[in-house]
């Protein structure tokens, strides 16, 4: 399966809340706080974080546990 880029980490902005995007780059840094895994996603316009919570979905943040 292709995924193809719909924004850049560093040009979302509140019109993406609650809406599918797909933002591709490097993990900078991963940050494990229990049931909650911040990380920060980085391409060549800026960085995003991704935050991953266990009570919502846990096969998703077993996938994050591995980044």
């Amino acid at each position: 399966m292709r995924h193809k880029r719909t924004d850049y980490c560093g040009k979302l902005s509140e019109k993406a809340i609650n809406k599918k995007v797909t933002v591709m780059g490097w993990v900078q840094r991963r940050r494990d706080h229990g049931k909650l895994i911040f990380i920060d996603l980085r391409d060549i316009s800026g960085i995003v974080q991704i935050v991953f919570d266990y009570e919502l979905d846990s096969s998703l943040f077993s996938t994050a546990e591995e980044l």
